[in-house]
């Protein structure tokens, strides 16, 4: 646990994580009660995506400052591996938050005006999320195999 608090790394994605995870206990609120006013019993389709991802993003989260605090690499590199990936889980979470609330799609890639701008964002995300946990995952073989 202490090499968990002692690194910085570890601790942006540890409180990002906490961050995460209490908005998808409140998006899980907010689809109980979407399914409790549909007749249907369904909440909106990004409702239910935005908590999902928001679990799931709280876990990956967790994943993260394990691997930067076994990480053999400086904690900058660390810091500048754990940032881009979080940063980009609350971008994605935001985004589907605004998606819940406006129920005006089930596919926003499909519905947006400007698909090329989509793609550059769903570009970057991949790059950044990829990039930033080999950076961690190779750190941490790196300090495996020392």
């Amino acid at each position: 646990m202490e090499a968990l608090l002692n690194n910085t790394a570890s601790c942006i994605a540890l409180a990002a994580s906490g961050v995460f995870f209490m908005v998808g206990l409140l998006t899980g609120l907010w689809k109980y009660l979407c399914m409790r006013r549909s007749p249907q019993a369904q909440a909106p389709h990004y409702v239910s995506i935005a908590h999902r991802a928001a679990l799931m993003y709280a876990f990956s989260a967790q994943l993260l400052a394990v691997f930067a605090a076994c990480s053999a690499f400086s904690a900058t590199v660390n810091i500048l591996a754990v940032i881009p990936p979080l940063l980009f889980f609350g971008v994605a979470l935001m985004h589907y938050i605004q998606l819940g609330r406006s129920t005006d799609s089930n596919n926003s890639l499909r519905d947006t005006a400007d698909k090329a701008g989509a793609y550059r964002v769903l570009n970057m995300l991949a790059a950044a999320e990829i990039g930033g946990f080999s950076v961690l995952l190779l750190g941490f073989f790196g300090r495996l195999l020392n």
